[in-house]
């Protein structure tokens, strides 16, 4: 009869685990463990229930009761003064004490077919990550990923792409990087019909239909579709940024900012778009970019039905119904909507301006004021009055402009002249006035506009930024460079409605103005004399002297 029962205990079996995960209330963890290394053999023990702890519905094996053959429960515990049977339960237990109680109780009920993976699995389920990193500390759950993360410090990068020679850690990776090249976007989106290369990809993009954002922060109870999305928000309430460029010193909270932040240094632009040419620092901004040719804008506000091509510009704009304003100044006080919107204020104190143009040496407090300065060197002028044609170097500009062909609403009292902005008004009424504020310390000549005291000053230091590419002549305004480049092509775009007759420069043409007009707009204080250009009067007025 013994040997009977010697012999069904050795047969092998198969059993499939069943994880009955109940947050860190699991007191007999270490007897599972027990079993588990047991079935791992080639023979194993058959499945006995334990009587002893029957309540908890965990399975023993009899060799555990050998152990304590008494059932009496020598182990106690000193916080709660509960007691058990085996050693192994009692330091389970205790760890319970140690840790967050879960006040959300859930079962897991996964199977596995593999004991290896199940003990895996419960150490995801309840945060034991043994395998440590003796390069950096960082600990992980399983052997696997311990092994793959060592390759960052060794850089080891065993598999590589015949396409294009790059290299990856792990070979699913590879696998994944092919689909670049190929094309391929296995994983499409049943609600919407959007196709991805990568499971992770379409595993979040789903998260936007279901609104799904389970990464809350703890600070302000916002939430995020990533985990990696709630830590990088987390710097900025502790003020962290971990990557630092060398070149300049700038710090950020994100290694991907720091990579494009390099590229303004190097002028790298790898992402071209291929309808137009213009070229791009990251791949976002390329994708954003093409939404101006396709004029896709998927992103739509529920309140007012506003749609954008940009998630971040949604994002900005809800917060003009809800009025937030979460980047707040510590120097003045003063809130914004955007965490960049403040970074650019905050240079107003700093006086930082780290935005340099390589033809003039000129500095921006912004990109996009570089961008746009630039423009002068170039000669583009992408905005485009649909009315009259007349192109632009900046949005708003355009804007102003537009302004002509519609109403005017500002009128001055003096000479009835009209304008469509108060601040126009403004400068005008100093005409009439005398008044002058901006005044030159080198020479005490004072202006109407600080943009002409900002180009006087450039007399005294003799500064000429604005340099001609064909003949190399050099000029105080970008204004006088576009004039300039029209003698080089023939251009004449101002022409007279009067005469016909056209002039490469706006300054000639207001003075041919003068001659239909009668206009005399300078008047000699000695003699009353008017005269249509000013250095008509200067000529004069030796006379007198």
């Amino acid at each position: 009869m013994e040997s009977l029962q010697w012999e069904n205990m050795r047969k092998p079996i198969s059993q499939n685990l069943e994880c009955n995960y109940l947050g860190e209330n699991t007191d007999c963890k270490g007897k599972f463990e027990d079993q588990q290394r047991s079935q791992e053999r080639p023979y194993m023990h058959m499945k006995i229930t334990c009587k002893e702890e029957a309540t908890q519905s965990h399975s023993m094996s009899p060799i555990l009761h050998q152990i304590n053959p008494t059932k009496e429960k020598l182990y106690k515990c000193k916080e709660c003064k509960q007691a058990f049977g085996y050693l192994s339960c009692l330091i389970q237990h205790e760890k319970s004490h140690n840790k967050e109680k879960h006040s959300d109780v859930k079962k897991c009920r996964k199977i596995f077919s593999k004991t290896p993976t199940y003990i895996q699995h419960q150490r995801i389920q309840n945060g034991e990550k043994p395998y440590e990193c003796m390069e950096c500390g960082k600990a992980f759950g399983r052997s696997s990923d311990l092994i793959q993360h060592q390759k960052i410090h060794t850089n080891e990068k065993p598999y590589q792409c015949k396409a294009c020679g790059k290299a990856f850690i792990r070979g699913s990776q590879l696998t994944e990087h092919q689909r670049v090249h190929t094309g391929e976007k296995p994983y499409e989106c049943k609600k919407c019909g959007k196709a991805f290369s990568y499971c992770s990809q379409y595993t979040l993009h789903q998260r936007i239909h279901s609104g799904e954002k389970p990464y809350e922060c703890k600070e302000c109870g916002k939430a995020f579709i990533l985990g990696s999305q709630r830590t990088y928000h987390q710097r900025i309430h502790s003020g962290e940024k971990p990557y630092e460029c060398k070149e300049c010193g700038k710090a950020f909270i994100l290694g991907s900012h720091l990579t494009y932040h390099q590229r303004v240094h190097t002028g790298e632009k790898p992402y071209r778009c291929k309808e137009c040419g213009k070229a791009f620092l990251c791949a976002s901004q390329l994708n954003e970019h093409q939404r101006i040719h396709t004029g896709e804008k998927p992103y739509e506000c529920k309140e007012c039905g506003k749609a954008f091509s940009r998630g971040s510009q949604l994002t900005y704009h809800l917060r003009v119904h809800t009025g937030e304003r979460p980047y707040k100044c510590k120097e003045c006080g003063k809130a914004f909507i955007s965490n960049s919107n403040l970074t650019q204020h905050q240079r107003i104190h700093t006086g930082e301006k780290p935005y340099k143009c390589k033809e003039c040496g000129k500095a921006f407090i912004c990109g996009k004021q570089l961008s746009e300065h630039q423009r002068i060197h170039t000669g583009e002028k992408p905005f485009e009055c649909k009315e009259c044609g007349k192109t632009f170097i900046r949005g708003a500009y355009l804007t102003q402009h537009e302004k002509i062909h519609g109403e005017k609403h500002y009128e001055c009292e003096e000479c009835g002249k009209t304008f469509f902005r108060t601040t126009q008004l403004t400068y005008h009424q100093r005409i009439h006035t005398g008044e002058k504020p901006y005044k030159c310390k080198e020479c005490d000549k004072a202006f109407i506009y600080g943009s002409q005291l900002s180009e006087h000053q450039r007399i005294h230091r003799g500064e000429k930024p604005y340099e001609c590419k064909q003949c190399g002549k050099a000029f105080i305004r970008g204004s006088h460079l576009t004039e300039h480049l029209s003698t080089h092509n023939g251009e004449k775009p101002y022409e007279c409605k009067e005469c016909g007759k056209a002039f490469s420069r706006g300054s000639e043409f207001t003075l041919h103005q003068r001659i239909h007009t009668g206009e005399q707009h300078y008047a000699c204080i000695q003699c009353g004399k008017d005269f249509r250009r000013h250095s008509q009067l200067i000529q004069h007025m030796r006379l007198h002297n």
